[in-house]
């Protein structure tokens, strides 16, 4: 199964797309480079709370409310 990942480097590919993983629990699957797009922070509302999902210098995900 070889999956080719999102260009990284191409400022207009910032369309979200959410693809179906084969797994058989059927989990959604989001591309970190989609997610940020060309920022390094995004908020994500759940239950009425707002975290935010920070990508760092070394390209670890850090998520704090």
């Amino acid at each position: 199964m070889n999956k080719k990942l999102p260009d990284l480097l191409d400022p207009l590919n910032l369309e979200l797309s959410i693809k179906q993983d084969t797994t058989p629990a059927l989990r959604q699957r989001l591309y970190s480079a989609e997610l940020f797009g060309t920022t390094r922070e995004v908020v994500i509302e759940h239950a009425g709370e707002e975290y935010r999902l920070r990508l760092t210098r070394q390209g670890k995900l850090i998520l704090t409310k």
